[in-house]
């Protein structure tokens, strides 16, 4: 039997301030609804180190997705012409308590993944990054992984704390989660707390892109150059909003200067499409500290552009 396909709610069929508040005012729906793509926000920063407000992201970049449409006019992609795609909501976190609250998202996302479904996430901060990608592991194996960030995020520990938003990626080497040598880290950049910071990530096979390498030049060539590395399995992306230089995107915790451009993100995410790609994140918008709102916009057009390169979807 033909599955129904969800389209956004038009915006000239309901003013774009009106309208469901869902990601690109889609239907709310459940796993029950057999979904082959989910939005789903992870209310959560408990794990922040520096300015908080990310649990605040998901119903934010929800709002400025409203001006999302559903055909892209630059690649063609027309995901909702052949995925069914919809909005699952927040998960339930427990906002005082960490272990806990990592507990409820990792298994959230087993149902999800055991639903078929691929999500695309709002944080929430980076921790959660830890909790889905457990669950990606009991899925579908140790996974290759796409990280923009300003940050490594491999601290062994953050105040004695061996969970939060700066260990994510230490956690998951440690635990098997990630196939190492398809593990590409690009837009860090900034200060250190010891001299080789970076080095650790390239000990355990990752390729590092610090930002300076970006400056001033196209990412194309070197998004060939990750799909030749990352290929060959299945791949989680994560994108954290401070990998783009806060002159964009000033709504964030964490912040860093000199960081990657717009299109460099949009060159990043598009470069990845034909790939495998079994779920993505886009993490650690701060709305309180961007009130333009802009921040969030880029967040919301950033998990579409993710949504346009992921397997099945279609091109007009």
């Amino acid at each position: 039997m033909t599955k129904t396909l969800f389209q956004p709610l038009s915006g000239n069929e309901m003013p774009r301030f009106g309208g469901p508040a869902t990601f690109m005012r889609l239907p709310a729906c459940t796993l029950e609804d057999q979904l082959d793509v989910g939005f789903v926000g992870v209310p959560l920063d408990i794990g922040t180190s520096n300015r908080p407000g990310a649990r605040l992201a998901p119903r934010q970049i929800r709002d400025e997705s409203r001006m999302l449409r559903p055909y892209n006019m630059a690649t063609r992609a027309a995901p909702f012409d052949s995925l069914r795609i919809a909005d699952l909501g927040d998960v339930a976190i427990n906002t005082f308590n960490m272990e806990k609250s990592v507990a409820i998202i990792e298994a959230h996302y087993d149902r999800i993944l055991a639903a078929g479904t691929i999500p695309l996430s709002m944080g929430g901060d980076h921790t959660i990054a830890l909790p889905i990608l457990r669950a990606m592991r009991r899925k579908h194996g140790p996974v290759g992984l796409v990280h923009v960030d300003a940050h490594a995020d491999i601290n062994d520990t953050m105040f004695g704390e061996k969970i939060a938003h700066g260990t994510p990626f230490r956690r998951a080497v440690e635990e098997g989660l990630l196939d190492c040598h398809r593990v590409v880290q690009i837009g860090l950049r900034g200060t250190g707390y010891e001299a080789d910071d970076f080095d650790w990530p390239r000990q355990q096979g990752f390729r590092v892109v610090q930002a300076e390498e970006c400056w001033n030049r196209s990412l194309v060539g070197l998004m060939e150059e990750v799909r030749a590395q990352v290929a060959g399995g299945p791949i989680y992306v994560s994108f954290d909003i401070d990998g783009i230089d806060p002159a964009y995107a000033p709504g964030t915790g964490t912040v860093e200067i000199a960081g990657l451009t717009v299109p460099q993100a949009l060159e990043i995410i598009r470069g990845l499409k034909g790939l495998p790609i079994v779920g993505g994140d886009l993490v650690e918008v701060s709305p309180p500290y961007d009130p333009t709102g802009n921040t969030a916009l880029l967040g919301a057009n950033l998990l579409y552009e993710m949504l346009c390169v992921l397997p099945g979807v279609v091109s007009r």
